[in-house]
């Protein structure tokens, strides 16, 4: 189209014919109207398109103009709604994608920073090992029985396959179904544990559902605390023992790790601590407590809350079944008869004697660098005996003669330990009073001091006087409070007169006691003083035991012992103990005449209740000053026991004396002990008194009152009491005199020797026994 413009601005036709009028853009525009405005004016539009008379339409904008609709847009309307709809639902289920997509992606480069975090936490992966075990001492009897176990742990390590093959299963079934799947962690149970911990967020930390591994890791590598950081942590070191380790290993460090309460590690301390048998002895019933146990052990531990322990054991067996593991049947006979925890396990005297081996133990060999065994002298009969007859005559008789605690101890002749008591009650007080206490051994010290007078000459038959007496204002008295005047050695010891044994250890001096004493094997420090021969200065009831067992074995001085062997989980030999003594500490003379002496003791004197029958046996009372303790230790050829009374605050008893409650208890333990043995003679060579100016066969009178001796001469102020002692008439095979068997020309001990009826299986031949004065009187 061709547009022409005349001079006047007046437009023409176009080819249609119509008038139209062209815009004009020179500079005679109309006043108002804006530079750059190029809007149609309604002048400018075609004259035929206004009608006659209307007025021309307003200009409209162009988006005015695109508001208005189209009859022609609206055909068609309904489908383009459906179609921009359709799109809306699918954009949104795509950005939900995108957005899903993307939060995944930075939720993994998260977990994946937090797992780099807290693996940074961690010692370096190729330094990373599972550490060594607490070491074990299993403890055991002489008869291959267990006494206790000692250590961290409580238990021995074991091997599955040592253990039934359900119990492994139990633990599998109730902790980690999924064990032999999962590579340490268990995608389920971890989604289900933060779930729950979502769920009560605010109400205690992380909840549990760690695997099997996660929890071998967590007691192998890290804190018990239930955190997010601890939690991170366990995961990464699960999958490391999964990699590491196969997953039997991984099954048997957990049952020798896991904690089951009351100090039990693992599952041999456990099958100990609660039902008193090894692991490889478990029944179905009592591996399902077991494993039911460790998930809480305070609050499901079988000694404390069996039914808990019961009913969670019933969970476990359920499980068993429902994962094939047991039959029906099996399960049928398990809830039939339920595991039943032994009470009281490990709180038994017994372990005083485990402790001992334990003090004794690091001497023998030193630090521990894994599991041992030590085979011990203990007697599992004699042990059980000792606890039993100790603690149920102080239950009985305890409360009204005030009477606190007590120790027992049993030796062999050669010094092996057989039974020890160091309390009445060990679950309630752990001192062992039969090793650590030092307690005055009163009257029962009076050995040393008979046997230093003995070596230095005198005989049974020497006479001393029996009356008042006062060193540098000391003046002891007899228990009775009576005196006899003159009266042999054996009759003053029978009858435990203070004066003389005093007026003796004047004599002699006190220093010739304590080596005597020290020789025998009393090491407790002791005071040179005049009332050592009273038994003022304390002693252990362990070495004064060992000491009166040299009076047993024929004066062979000894030590007493209590470790046999000790070897270590596969068997290689650490320790043996071997035969071990001082010599010959007793010449042979003086012992018989001791025997002779504190075997009267027994027959007429302060200790009648405690004699035997049918069997050769000696000993000495002993009660110190306000009834504070009371001993009596006394020994046949074969055993020697020592029985201590007496209150840990040092308190009197009501009136306990030596030939009371201390000789009742000794005899009756004793009577059970050698039920069934063969009586055997006490090893000592006979003597024969000389006739002389007293006879010892007549009984004592009491005398009226002597005056005091002067303290330089204890014994000079009466002319009985310095008779010569009789000569000593030893039977065939002995010696006299200075000469005694037994001491080398300059006085000293001769080499050790064997020790006497130990070991050898052939009792010596009972030896006539002299009658007693009370005897030559009564005709008995």
């Amino acid at each position: 189209m061709r547009d022409v413009q005349n001079s006047t601005g007046q437009g023409g036709r176009n080819l249609n014919g119509r008038t139209r009028r062209e815009p004009s853009f020179d500079s005679g525009r109309p006043a108002g109207r804006e530079s750059g405005d190029i809007r149609v004016r309604p002048e400018d539009r075609p004259v035929s398109a206004l009608k006659a008379g209307a007025k021309p339409n307003p200009v409209k904008t162009v988006a005015e103009r695109a508001t208005r609709k189209s009859p022609a847009r609206s055909k068609g309307q309904g489908r383009s709604r459906s179609r921009k709809e359709g799109g809306k639902r699918r954009s949104l289920i795509g950005r939900l994608f995108v957005w899903s997509l993307t939060i995944c992606v930075w939720g993994m480069i998260g977990l994946a920073g937090l797992v780099g975090y807290y693996f940074t936490k961690l010692p370096p992966i190729d330094q990373l090992a599972v550490p060594k075990r607490a070491p074990n001492v299993a403890i055991l009897a002489s008869d291959g029985s267990l006494i206790a176990n000692r250590g961290e742990t409580g238990g021995r390590t074991v091997s599955l396959s040592e253990l039934p093959a359900y119990a492994p299963k139990a633990f599998v079934a109730i902790e980690d179904r999924r064990f032999y799947s999962h590579f340490g962690i268990d995608p389920i149970g971890l989604g289900r544990a933060l779930a729950i911990t979502v769920w009560r967020r605010g109400h205690g930390g992380m909840q549990g559902g760690s695997t099997l591994t996660q929890q071998l890791a967590k007691n192998l590598f890290l804190t018990q605390e239930r955190t997010v950081s601890r939690k991170m942590q366990e995961a990464i070191l699960a999958v490391w023992l999964e990699r590491n380790y196969t997953k039997n290993q991984i099954l048997e460090l957990y049952l020798n790790r896991v904690y089951f309460g009351a100090g039990a590690y693992g599952i041999e301390a456990a099958a100990q601590r609660y039902f008193s048998k090894p692991a490889r002895s478990l029944s179905l019933a009592e591996a399902a407590m077991l494993a039911g146990v460790v998930q809480a052990p305070g609050r499901l531990a079988p000694n404390r809350n069996p039914d808990a322990a019961e009913k969670r054991a019933d969970i476990v067996l359920a499980d068993m079944r429902d994962q094939g593991f047991i039959t029906e049947g099996m399960e049928k006979v398990a809830l039939a008869h339920p595991a039943q925890a032994i009470e009281n396990v490990g709180g038994g005297a017994a372990n005083y004697a485990a402790d001992y081996v334990m003090d004794v133990l690091d001497e023998k060999i030193g630090a521990l660098e894994g599991d041992i065994t030590v085979s011990t002298t203990l007697d599992s009969r004699l042990q059980a005996l000792a606890e039993h007859v100790l603690g149920e005559e102080l239950d009985a008789k305890g409360g009204k003669l005030d009477v606190g605690e007590g120790a027992l101890v049993a030796l062999g002749p050669d010094g092996a330990v057989k039974a020890l008591v160091g309390g009445r009650d060990y679950a309630k007080s752990q001192f062992n009073r039969a090793t650590s206490a030092r307690r005055q051994p009163g009257s029962s010290f009076k050995p040393f001091t008979y046997l230093t007078a003995i070596e230095n000459g005198l005989t049974p038959d020497t006479v001393r006087e029996d009356g008042p007496i006062n060193i540098k204002g000391w003046k002891p008295e007899n228990y009775t409070h009576e005196y006899f005047g003159p009266v042999t050695l054996k009759q003053a010891f029978a009858m435990s007169l203070n004066t003389v044994a005093v007026r003796l250890a004047a004599e002699f001096g006190p220093k010739a006691v304590t080596s005597t004493a020290a020789r025998l094997g009393i090491q407790s420090p002791l005071q040179a003083t005049p009332s050592i021969a009273l038994g003022t200065s304390e002693v252990t009831p362990l070495e004064l035991v060992t000491a009166y067992a040299t009076f047993a074995n024929g004066g062979i001085g000894v030590d007493p012992h209590v470790i046999a062997s000790v070897k270590t989980a596969n068997g290689r030999l650490l320790y043996r103990q071997g035969v071990e003594s001082h010599g010959r500490v007793i010449d042979q003379t003086a012992h018989a005449m001791m025997i002779d002496m504190m075997r009267e003791t027994l027959l007429t004197g302060t200790a009648r209740k405690a004699e035997i029958p049918n069997w050769d046996a000696a000993g000495k009372t002993g009660t110190t000053q306000d009834y504070r303790d009371a001993w009596f230790v006394g020994y046949t050829a074969t055993l020697v026991t020592g029985v201590w009374l007496g209150n840990d605050d040092d308190s009197p008893m009501k009136k306990v004396t030596g030939s009371g409650l201390p000789a009742e208890i000794w005899n009756r333990f004793m009577r059970a002990a050698l039920a069934g043995s063969t009586p055997v003679a006490l090893p000592a060579s006979g003597w024969e008194h000389a006739p002389g100016s007293l006879d010892p066969s007549a009984p004592p009178v009491p005398s009226a009152p002597i005056a005091s001796a002067p303290s330089s001469l204890p014994g000079s102020g009466n002319a009985q009491a310095n008779l010569v002692p009789a000569p000593m008439v030893v039977n065939a095979g002995g010696e006299a005199g200075q000469a005694r068997a037994g001491l080398l020309p300059d006085g000293g001990l001769r080499p050790p020797a064997s020790i006497p009826n130990v070991g050898s299986g052939h009792a010596p031949t009972p030896q006539p026994r002299p009658k007693s004065f009370l005897e030559a009187i009564f005709g008995h």
